[in-house]
């Protein structure tokens, strides 16, 4: 039987007590590894902050590009300003 789950790979960190502590009861309450919670959460961290890069890079080429439009510091103070 050929398995179809990506291999796996191994990896060291270094964590908090706290955190340590944190990690062991959640698997232990979610009857989980501590591995499939690591995996879980850096998985997570991965999907927003590669999200937010790509949105960075997006604006940032937007801002470059030749039919970028742009309004004076003095154009918004104007047209936000109080009465």
């Amino acid at each position: 039987m050929i398995s179809k789950e990506p291999k796996s790979e191994v990896v060291t960190i270094r964590i908090t007590s706290e955190m340590k502590e944190r990690i062991e009861k959640l698997a232990q309450a979610t009857n989980r590894s501590k591995a499939f919670l690591f995996g879980e959460a850096i998985s997570s961290y991965l999907d927003v902050n590669e999200w937010q890069v790509k949105a960075i890079q997006k604006g940032v080429a937007e801002a470059r590009s030749p039919e970028a439009k742009w309004t004076s510091q003095e154009d918004l103070e104007a047209k936000y300003a109080e009465d």
